[in-house]
């Protein structure tokens, strides 16, 4: 016993330990290929190139969702108003099209739709001092609700056959939704790591005060964090809709929560200021691999549910036994 404990603090003091304990995104990974064993070991069709590829269409939603949750949450904050965004988003860019106006512009639109509520959330937040948890579960409802006045509750459908391209398409074998989603990844990639922007983000989640001392434009950031999830809820919703080819005024409904839950299995700190955002991609396929593998096994919907909780719940337990342990 002495030696099964010996060797086991001697593996705890190794370099490579303890750099795998301080990157949570390497534990995201090998939970990702350890749920994915899992998955092939119980189900004959996981491994299919036409599953995977219909794993990682469905996942791109998601996935380019979290993207904005991830810098909203890196600051400390939360964005319940993503799914709402969406499909306000979605609907508009549809509203556009059928007036007969041209493909860009309602793409445009769309996403204006989704950074104005970005930034309507932003100036609440950070200029009005309200919590943004409150803030963003008010706006769960304002989009909601105007997207159900605008469309009377039906779905918009008669889409331009172009518009398809963006939902259904394909580029150098590549379905375009999976190809959105690596390009904005791409780009998060290098917003957060290689620019000023993501060391002010991680700083502003870390400790704020210290963030404002040290002369970062507290408010500014905060406005920008919540701008680029809108930003996000909307190309998301766009591409839904073209998959669709409708605008849904009932689209995105729990898809806030799967964006957390990306966010958190990929690692990054609910309370802010540690975080990659390579970890939440890594969160999102986690969470694609669940859903497909349990579908693939015949697991009951409601069933699914809990189990996708019970997965949050121990991402955020080992999340905050590691920092506890840190302390």
């Amino acid at each position: 016993m002495a030696t099964q404990i010996q060797a086991l603090t001697k593996l705890n003091q190794s370099p490579v330990v303890r750099r795998v304990l301080k990157r949570p995104e390497i534990l995201s990974f090998i939970g990702f290929i350890l749920l994915s064993v899992l998955m092939i070991a119980t189900t004959d069709n996981f491994l299919s190139p036409v599953n995977l590829t219909n794993i990682a269409r469905q996942v791109s939603i998601n996935a380019v969702i979290a993207i904005g949750m991830t810098m909203v949450i890196l600051t400390g904050g939360i964005d319940l108003s993503v799914g709402a965004v969406m499909s306000l988003s979605g609907t508009v860019a549809a509203g556009v099209m059928l007036a007969g106006i041209p493909i860009p512009v309602a793409v445009a639109a769309g996403l204006l739709v989704g950074v104005f509520f970005g930034i309507l959330n932003g100036l609440l937040v950070a200029y009005g001092r309200l919590p943004a948890i409150i803030v963003t579960l008010a706006m769960m409802e304002i989009p909601r609700g105007i997207g159900l006045l605008y469309t009377n509750g039906y779905p918009m459908s008669g889409l331009p056959d172009s518009f398809a391209v963006l939902g259904r398409g394909s580029v150098l074998g590549i379905q375009t939704p999976i190809l959105v989603m690596l390009c904005m990844y791409v780009l998060a990639y290098f917003i957060l790591n290689r620019f000023p922007f993501g060391r002010y983000i991680y700083a502003l989640g870390g400790n704020e005060e210290a963030a404002r001392l040290s002369g970062i434009k507290v408010n500014i950031y905060k406005l920008y964090v919540f701008g680029i999830s809108g930003f996000t809820a909307a190309l998301s919703g766009i591409v839904l809709t073209s998959r669709l080819m409708s605008g849904q005024p009932n689209a995105g409904v729990g898809f806030e929560l799967d964006a957390i839950a990306a966010v958190v299995l990929g690692g990054t700190d609910i309370n802010g200021g540690k975080g990659h955002i390579l970890g939440t991609l890594i969160g999102a396929m986690m969470l694609g691999v669940l859903n497909n593998g349990l579908n693939l096994m015949g697991v009951s919907p409601y069933m699914q549910k809990v189990l996708k909780g019970i997965v949050i719940l121990l991402a955020i337990y080992v999340s905050s036994e590691r920092k506890t342990n840190k302390n």
